[in-house]
């Protein structure tokens, strides 16, 4: 037997709580020596949650009001402007390092150039004509600096400044 020390309630059942407040029930009768294992209890048969024998009412198709209208207007294509652009920003970036930028710069120059001549053609099916303009400085810088580089490096050679 156990008894509830807060609303002093007892109970026969094998339970561990009160069902009135949930305080741990306190046993009064012989300990058990052994077994401290919670007795279990068994409930009442298990919910179903999801029944599979409930009849759906039939589902009327409409088909709806977005396919029919497009709600908003598609954005230029700037695929080729954005390409230009990373090309260009690459090429001043990790350019100098084994010479990369002798590859990216001229890729950002023609990328940006096609680019260009899309959005002049057709402004309302291609965009990015900002983009396409910057990946081709970009482009271009690095090439400007990296035969500058050339430059000076050869007359530095040729004059003896750096073969000493």
């Amino acid at each position: 037997m156990k008894r509830c020390p807060k609303c002093g309630k007892t109970y026969n059942e094998p339970l561990n709580f009160c069902l009135d407040d949930g305080d741990l029930l306190v046993d009064e009768g012989p300990q058990r020596a052994f077994d401290d294992t919670p007795p279990t209890v068994m409930m009442s048969e298990a919910r179903t949650t999801n029944p599979s024998n409930w009849s759906a009412p039939p589902v009327q198709y409409q088909s709806p009001q977005m396919w029919q209208q497009p709600m908003y207007a598609a954005s230029p294509n700037q695929t080729l402007p954005i390409v230009s652009l990373c090309l260009g920003i690459a090429s001043l970036t990790i350019g100098w390092c084994c010479s990369l930028g002798l590859l990216l710069g001229p890729a950002a120059l023609i990328t940006g150039g096609i680019g260009l001549a899309q959005t002049r053609k057709d402004p309302q099916r291609y965009g990015g004509r900002g983009m396409a303009i910057a990946g081709m400085i970009t482009g271009g810088v690095f090439l400007g600096l990296y035969i500058l580089f050339i430059i000076f490096y050869g007359a530095a050679l040729l004059f003896g400044g750096l073969g000493n």
